[in-house]
């Protein structure tokens, strides 16, 4: 946990084996912060999960745009003629 993050408490069931494992491994002053770590990976995986599925095929719904070398393709020729943006 970051310095001076505030924090709640959190009553929450996990499997018995899960809970002799961390009692067994992690001391006693450090599982709060094993537990969060864990569960902000796994949040943070979801929340990539949740955005890809959102964003999936959006590039192909803009048929305007043409296929992806012809975009960049574009961008490049662009910058080149671009005093602001050189090559």
């Amino acid at each position: 946990m970051g310095f001076m993050e505030s924090v709640k408490q959190a009553n929450f069931l996990i499997p018995e084996d899960i809970l002799h494992d961390l009692r067994e491994l992690v001391p006693r002053g450090e599982q709060s912060q094993v537990v969060t770590e864990a569960l902000r990976r796994e949040l943070k995986r979801r929340k990539l999960k949740m955005a890809l599925e959102r964003n999936f095929g959006a590039w192909g719904a803009r048929k305007d745009l043409g296929s992806t070398r012809s975009f960049v393709r574009g961008l490049r020729r662009e910058r080149r003629r671009s005093k602001n943006h050189p090559a």
